[in-house]
């Protein structure tokens, strides 16, 4: 095929319009192709206005009792649940109607289950809220092939969202070997990302959630680099404050909560290295959540050395008292 370039198509094009009337119309058309492609439209969730109904309940607390070959941390000492019976359980334990199924969690992808994951939450009267996704490769890798295995499995879980009627999924921001955190490099690969989800009307989050390779500030950057309305930052309330700085805490979650859209993450303390538990103002957090007028859904993703379902119905008190 002979190859033609963008400026001997202008240029014949040109040579058309001065010989041949009509082909003022074939000119416009040739600008009209190389016009920058159109920025996509805002999305458009309707969350519910009511306190009870926009909480939803993380899988990640109860990640000692899910049975799946993924789950790193399933406890053989207790009695194990599938993920699906797990979501089905959620109204009747906690009197919410959303769940968060962390993507380790998942036995399969396969469409069966999804179909059966989703026919058994309807009947239910539950829906996911997002899935939060672990992904094992680095956006902002030097190694290209690295960044497209990272593309590749978000998009992968674009998919699976589609399937279970979640609104959206958060990918996490994986360290890279030898390379510091690179908003550009991150930017272009997540830009491919969103615009596969934004075709699927599935939103895209980033949570502060690692001190190094997601640093809500970097987060910050990284999403006003890729400036795409289907990506939002998945503000945690209490993730930054294993930095062990007060003050920073609470600015990374302003910063977070003023980019958010769909989805945070509500808890009162984080375990960090070594077993150190770290607590934040769970009343002064929930005053930034509704200083920053945030509609979305709140996930209660509780985390502590007592038991998961005390912590979390402690977690949903607290949350129907705070927001409006």
């Amino acid at each position: 095929m002979t190859h033609i370039s963008r400026r001997n198509l202008l240029r014949s094009c040109a040579v058309l319009t001065a010989t041949w009337p009509a082909a003022a119309n074939f000119s416009t058309l040739a600008a009209d192709v190389f016009a920058s492609p159109a920025i996509p439209q805002q999305p458009n969730l309707k969350f519910p206005t009511a306190a009870r109904e926009r909480l939803a309940v993380a899988s990640w607390p109860f990640r000692a009792e899910i049975e799946s070959a993924s789950n790193e941390n399933r406890d053989k000492t207790r009695p194990g649940i599938d993920l699906r019976e797990f979501a089905v359980k959620v109204r009747e334990q906690f009197g919410v109607p959303g769940v968060e199924p962390l993507s380790d969690h998942f036995p399969s992808t396969d469409s069966r289950y999804l179909t059966q994951f989703r026919e058994a939450i309807e009947k239910a009267g539950v829906h996911v809220v997002n899935i939060p996704v672990g992904n094992p490769h680095s956006f902002y890798d030097p190694d290209a092939s690295a960044r497209q295995q990272a593309i590749d499995h978000a998009k992968h879980w674009v998919d699976v969202a589609v399937a279970l009627g979640s609104p959206g999924v958060r990918t996490s921001i994986a360290q890279a070997n030898d390379a510091k955190s690179n908003v550009q490099l991150t930017a272009e690969s997540l830009r491919r990302v969103v615009d596969y989800a934004a075709a699927k009307n599935i939103l895209v989050t980033l949570e502060n959630d690692d001190l190094v390779s997601e640093d809500a500030f970097f987060i910050v950057k990284v999403i006003d680099k890729v400036n795409h309305p289907y990506l939002h930052a998945l503000p945690d309330f209490c993730n930054s404050m294993a930095s062990g700085n007060e003050k920073f805490n609470y600015d990374a979650v302003r910063a977070m909560f003023h980019h958010a859209y769909n989805i945070c993450h509500v808890k009162d303390s984080e375990v960090g290295d070594q077993g150190k538990v770290f607590r934040i103002d769970l009343p002064r957090t929930f005053a930034i959540l509704n200083d920053s007028h945030y509609k979305g859904y709140c996930s209660m993703e509780w985390e502590g050395p007592s038991d998961p379902y005390q912590g979390t119905k402690s977690l949903i008190a607290a949350s129907l008292h705070s927001l409006p």
